[in-house]
């Protein structure tokens, strides 16, 4: 069964996002990123511009076929468009079509955006319903530990 993990309290959504992709590409993890377009070509410039020693190799899954095999991490609006990976990270509005083709799946929440909190809290409820264990990660503990 996949592993489902919210990631709560994230200061910034796309940066943490970015971070979380650097930190699976280095642990030879094959991540997807799923949200809404514009969320997704934020954090594609975003990857391009993190640094020359921080390089996040990924690719849009509508692009090149052979870039993006070879990409480590792909961003995806729609993850049931491209072949299973290791992991899913939603940073989208609803529970992704097709989460339980990975072997885990990463909510990130916002820290101070209610409206994602209270999505967050309803996605929660129906991975529940669906009877997933949901494991919770509070980055402001993390970062205070």
């Amino acid at each position: 069964m996949t592993e489902v993990s919210f990631h709560f309290n994230a200061p910034d959504k796309l940066a943490y996002a970015c971070r979380f992709a650097r930190k699976a590409m280095r642990h030879g993890m094959r991540l997807v990123v799923t949200g809404r377009a514009s969320d997704l070509q934020a954090l594609d410039r975003m990857m391009w511009n993190i640094g020359p020693t921080d390089f996040v190799a990924h690719a849009v899954a509508q692009g090149d076929p052979d870039v993006v095999h070879a990409s480590p991490v792909l961003l995806a609006a729609d993850p049931m468009q491209v072949a299973p990976r290791d992991m899913l990270l939603n940073l989208g509005e609803h529970i992704p079509s097709g989460f339980e083709q990975f072997q885990r799946v990463v909510e990130v929440v916002c820290a101070t955006d209610e409206a994602d909190r209270q999505g967050a809290r309803d996605r929660w409820r129906q991975y529940k319903a669906q009877g997933y264990e949901i494991v919770r990660h509070d980055l402001v503990l993390k970062d205070n530990a």
